[in-house]
């Protein structure tokens, strides 16, 4: 387990012991340059996040990163992923630190049934985090997934493309993530993951940009200088 994961998971208990704590507080740890721009210097369990992406696997990987630091912050419970089609890629995941173990696909063809499924699994004790792709839920439905999100302490993600106005949202953050070459690629070598990540929205929070990259080495989100500028979404 990284270091970050490890603090995640400190955090959750202690949220979880302490009746003095909301759980809301509990939050994932991403990387310094990205945590000082959350008024929870992290990204907060038990609520909503959305994630726009501007290519699918750029959007895919951040999110599966996303998904990964729950399950080590919540561990024994299992993570959704929620699709008309799901696909995921083992492999592919367990190099951004998911274990295919304790992961569930469930094929919800109709979007009221991927939104129905996330819900009951949000309430769920028994689920750390909850994927939702290509669902754009209206205000109501997003609260919904907030509240059940605040019950069951686990996190839920909207995944979906990239949309000149997405609209406003009741989902805690928004994020928009495009793929970049990475710095370590060669003609015969991919090299890890590699972004641009923009948060859009966050309550309380600054908006800002960067170029990450994964390191699968260290297990960690490392941010390379300088930060990337991207084109601002109307309604982010």
């Amino acid at each position: 387990m990284d270091r970050a994961a490890l603090l995640a998971g400190l955090r959750a208990r202690i949220a979880r012991f302490d009746p003095g704590l909301e759980s809301g507080r509990a939050t994932l740890p991403l990387c310094p340059e990205l945590d000082v721009h959350l008024p929870w210097s992290g990204l907060p369990l038990a609520g909503l996040h959305e994630v726009l992406a501007a290519e699918p696997g750029a959007g895919m990987g951040f999110s599966a990163l996303l998904l990964a630091r729950a399950q080590a912050a919540l561990p024994g419970r299992s993570v959704l992923w929620i699709a008309d089609e799901p696909d995921a890629y083992p492999p592919g995941l367990a190099r951004l630190g998911l274990s295919a173990a304790s992961l569930i696909l469930v094929r919800a063809p109709r979007p009221a049934d991927a939104l129905w499924a996330a819900e009951e699994g949000l309430r769920c004790p028994a689920i750390a985090a909850a994927l939702v792709m290509n669902v754009t839920p209206d205000l109501t439905a997003a609260r919904r997934l907030q509240l059940a999100a605040e019950t069951g302490g686990g996190i839920g993600l909207l995944l979906r493309g990239e949309d000149e106005n997405p609209g406003p949202t009741a989902a805690l953050t928004r994020w928009r993530l495009a793929a970049r070459p990475s710095e370590g690629g060669s003609a015969h070598q991919l090299g890890d993951p590699a972004w641009e990540i923009a948060l859009l929205r966050a309550r309380g929070g600054r908006p800002g940009a960067w170029a990450g990259e994964w390191d699968a080495m260290r297990s960690e989100l490392r941010v390379l200088a300088p930060a990337v500028p991207v084109r601002r979404v109307r309604g982010g």
